[in-house]
């Protein structure tokens, strides 16, 4: 039964920048609450008496070099009278916190892997839970205790009242109970991740989990009650002062308020992830979302919302799109579903959700107990996935066939689209135009399009012609040897293809690109693992040696190269810039010369390091330069430029030169000797905001992987797993996300213990949202094969 009292919404927290990951409600001052984010901050938020009946933000924490993932407050103690803020990240660290400072009055660090749960107990005593499968007790600054025995990443950590128990939740689907220590008992229960906990008493606590179930336990270990009505993962659980009544939020974009064991009430929110909760000493509820917004939700009528603003949130609410694919909708049959008039007739129960069709669109609303009435929760987009449609939608329009067009090595896939009636010559010529393709490409074109749609009949796709992924009419792919013209001036800018157009331009948009396969069907698996190492090819020999003879006049005048060594340098590229060079092979006097000049300083080094990436691709360069005793001084030297504060240019160049020194067998060997330091290093280089710094760095996790494919390594290919995770946390360009789907593909491949280590990660919930990216396909062809392996 629904309560008397129902939940509003009090006031909206724009304080973030990204997604809000914890929640606490602090001790001092009154009322105040902290909130900690992927924007690497951490905020008190204090009750202001404006007639918003809102907070304001009064302190501001930053000291993680990485995502904020969690947050607690320690009590307070004679030292610290109003207590401290204890925080963990994703850069492994736990800082703490006064009220007065925004840096860190000190930093636990010990964790192996992210930080993503804390609690606190009595006498100033720590517990935190990561994603390396321990959980730790910290006092006074030093870490006590390991907690060791779950065999998945700890998400979820508490103490209990009762000195020396703890709790911790796991990947592994248990919850471990720990005396002085050492863990006391095991439950299970859950069918997936347990993600939250939380007491009730000294005897009971809850846990919620991914598999959409909350368990109420006694600490004897018997479950003693499930609650169900979340239709997808759960990811936090508060308990009201009461000790009985609770909240949850989840993955189904809900709150749902609990009351003497049933769902009261469900307050949609207009955001996909909402991640956390807290109950406030007043019965107020704060949650904290993907949409970086924090919302205070009351029963207090005079803490509740203007009017004004209450409608806001519902039509904000209802301007949202609701994918089917998150699995609370089912499958929508658009003829199957009623009209407007189904609206009519009430609803059964708070937050009963029902779709109606408008015209061509679906809508969803919710049934409000507390109004009496079907609000309106959002509009529903992607539809069925039965195939119901004869042609293949593309951009809004309906045709006959969509091909995709690979560039070579994974440049970005373009679409071409085409109905039967149309032109095939008009229809190359505007597919080369629109993609700034060159037109001697036009004949190769058209005929590709004339041979694959002889005899094809148009209408609904043949069983054997269906895509096993989407129920669609498969995407005709072919790959093409395209070299993408691009328009610009033919300045050099480092690591760019021949007449490139700024900095950064992905050399993979030219004849050296990454492919996957020649012929893309989705019926089988094309992409991984992909065991052949991933290279940087592409190269403008003239310009990069034009760079380095203007450059050379800024050098110091000790480092200044003589023109016989220039001479000497420009031979050596062009010895190693095709199969066909008339050059003979490079001497050991070029390769010296060369590595004298990538220790320039770090402005003008650049050239150098371009040619160097260009030049180990060569088997007596990478012999000699990734050589047992010169290996590791070029490692350290690389390394050295990849420093998260350095300068760009040379943090690609040199990750791209580590790409290419898989070429050969010495380099392969280095690189695998020196793993844990350069992944390491390479994986802080996913924080700066430089899309072909993530290309190189999703390419050397690539490389890593396919190197540690067949081998039964497990702490390389966690760490593997690890860096391709965090980096798809920040990454945001297609083909570096597709490099890294791949390569999270390779690690897992085959692999039991791999798998489950990724999903102990959540790397399914991480990466389920590129399922549905439409363009460039490949991403989500790639990510449904990655999801399938970790079913």
């Amino acid at each position: 039964m629904a309560s008397s009292n129902s939940y509003k919404l009090r006031c909206s927290i724009p304080g973030h920048e990204m997604d809000v990951r914890g929640l606490a409600a602090a001790v001092f001052p009154e009322g105040a609450f902290v909130s900690v984010s992927r924007d690497r901050t951490g905020r008190v938020w204090v009750p202001n008496s404006s007639p918003d009946k809102g907070f304001t933000e009064m302190h501001c924490m930053s000291g993680h070099s990485n995502f904020v993932s969690c947050v607690c407050i320690i009590a307070p103690s004679e030292t610290y009278p109003r207590g401290l803020i204890a925080t963990g990240g994703n850069d492994n660290n736990i800082c703490v916190f006064t009220l007065d400072q925004p840096q860190p009055l000190f930093t636990l660090k010990g964790h192996k892997n992210t930080v993503c749960s804390l609690s606190s107990g009595k006498f100033g005593t720590l517990l935190s839970g990561s994603w390396d499968t321990t959980a730790k007790v910290w006092l006074n600054e030093k870490c006590m205790m390991t907690l060791q025995g779950h065999s998945a990443a700890v998400w979820a950590v508490v103490i209990l009242p009762e000195q020396g128990l703890m709790l911790s939740g796991s990947a592994d689907k248990t919850i471990k109970l720990w005396k002085a220590g050492r863990c006391d008992k095991t439950f299970t229960g859950h069918e997936d991740c347990v993600r939250g906990l939380a007491v009730i008493s000294n005897t009971e606590f809850f846990s919620c989990s991914n598999d959409t179930s909350i368990r109420r336990w006694l600490v004897t270990g018997e479950c003693v009650q499930v609650y169900y009505s979340h239709t997808n993962y759960i990811y936090s659980i508060a308990v009201f002062p009461n000790s009985q009544d609770f909240v949850t939020t989840g993955e189904d974009r809900t709150l749902r308020i609990w009351r003497k064991g049933e769902c009261a009430q469900t307050i949609r929110l207009p955001a996909q992830s909402v991640w956390c909760c807290c109950v406030l000493p007043n019965g107020d509820i704060a949650v904290g979302a993907s949409d970086g917004i924090i919302r205070v939700f009351t029963e207090a009528e005079d803490r509740m919302a203007s009017a004004e603003d209450l409608q806001a949130f519902e039509d904000e609410l209802s301007k949202a799109t609701i994918d089917p694919k998150t699995g609370d909708l089912g499958d929508i049959k658009l003829e199957d579903l009623p009209g407007r008039e189904h609206l009519d007739e009430p609803g059964n129960r708070d937050g009963q959700t029902r779709l109606i069709k408008d015209g061509e669109k679906v809508e969803a609303y919710q049934w409000s107990v507390s109004d009496g009435r079907w609000m309106k929760i959002g509009d529903v987009v992607g539809g069925s996935n039965q195939q119901t449609s004869k042609s293949v939608v593309y951009e809004g329009k309906e045709y006959d066939y969509v091909f995709t067009i690979d560039v070579n090595e994974g440049g970005p896939s373009m679409k071409l689209p085409y109905n039967v009636t149309d032109d095939p010559w008009l229809t190359a010529h505007n597919f080369l135009q629109k993609n700034d393709l060159s037109p001697m490409f036009l004949d190769q074109v058209a005929n590709f399009i004339i041979e694959n749609t002889k005899g094809h009949v148009v209408g609904p796709a043949q069983p054997e012609s269906a895509d096993p992924f989407t129920g669609e009419f498969i995407y005709f792919s072919i790959k093409v040897a395209f070299l993408f013209i691009l328009k610009g001036g033919a300045r050099y800018i480092p690591g760019s293809s021949d007449g490139g157009t700024g900095f950064g331009a992905d050399p993979f948009t030219g004849g050296g690109a990454y492919s996957s396969a020649s012929l893309r069907q989705t019926a089988t698996n094309i992409y991984f693992p992909k065991t052949d190492g991933v290279t940087f090819e592409q190269a403008n020999s003239s310009q990069i040696i034009a760079k380095l003879k203007e450059l050379n006049g800024r050098a110091p005048q000790e480092q200044k190269l003589s023109e016989e060594a220039l001479e000497s340098i420009e031979r050596l590229l062009l010895s190693v810039c095709g199969p066909s060079s008339s050059e003979p092979p490079p001497t050991i006097q070029q390769i010296s010369l060369l590595w004298k000049a990538s220790h320039w300083p770090e402005d003008i080094v650049f050239p150098v390091l371009d040619i160097m990436r260009l030049a180990v691709r060569h088997s007596q360069v990478n012999e000699s330069l990734c050589g047992e005793a010169e290996g590791v001084q070029l490692c350290n030297h690389l390394l050295s430029l990849m420093r998260p504060e350095g300068r760009p240019a040379n943090q690609m160049l040199a990750l791209r030169t580590l790409c290419n020194c898989f070429s050969g067998r010495n380099g392969r060997a280095l690189l695998m000797a020196q793993r844990e330091t350069v992944l390491s290093r390479a994986a802080d280089l996913a924080s700066v905001c430089n899309k072909n710094i993530h290309i190189a760095l999703a390419t050397l996790v690539l490389n890593y992987a396919g190197c540690l494919h067949s081998q039964p390594d497990l702490e390389a290919k966690a760490q593997c797993l690890s860096v391709a995770s965090r980096a798809l946390e920040t990454v945001q360009d297609k083909e570096a996300v597709f490099r890294l789907l791949v390569a999270l593909g390779t690690t897992v491949a085959s692999d039991q213990t791999a798998q489950d280590l990724a999903r102990s990660l959540g790397v399914s919930s991480q990466i389920s949202k590129y399922s549905s990216v439409s363009d460039p396909s490949k991403v989500a062809e790639c990510c449904q094969l990655v999801l399938k392996e970790l079913q």
